[in-house]
């Protein structure tokens, strides 16, 4: 998928996120993910690390070698979805206190990510 086509499905995804509230973090949450994963994939291929026929499902599927070089280079991008990710157990699939504090924080983590795709 080229940067344009992850750019509008991001956007589209963030459309329907703002029909949402984090009374809903379940959806909240997986969003974000899902956005969050375009604007991943964005700067990725931006930088280099993959071309549009390869994409990223999870930061945490980098090879090793790329993990570390994104970590150095782009480390509040991996950091922000790193982040959103450790969500997902808990919040999504699972029903621990504190998911309307989890949702909030993964809206601001997506602005983290989608900013730093941005500036490359």
């Amino acid at each position: 998928m080229t940067p344009e086509q992850h750019q509008r499905k991001a956007e589209r995804i963030e459309r329907s996120l703002a029909k949402c509230s984090v009374d809903q973090p379940e959806i909240v949450i997986e969003g974000v993910m899902l956005a969050g994963t375009h604007w991943f994939n964005i700067a990725l291929h931006r930088m280099g690390f993959s071309s549009p026929e390869k994409d990223v499902m999870h930061a945490q599927y980098l090879p090793g070698n790329e993990r570390l070089k994104l970590s150095l280079l782009q480390p509040a991008l991996l950091q922000a979805l790193d982040e959103v990710e450790s969500f997902r157990p808990a919040y999504v699939r699972g029903n621990l206190p504190g998911a309307r504090r989890a949702a909030t924080r993964s809206l601001e983590l997506l602005n983290v990510i989608k900013a730093a795709a941005r500036r490359l």
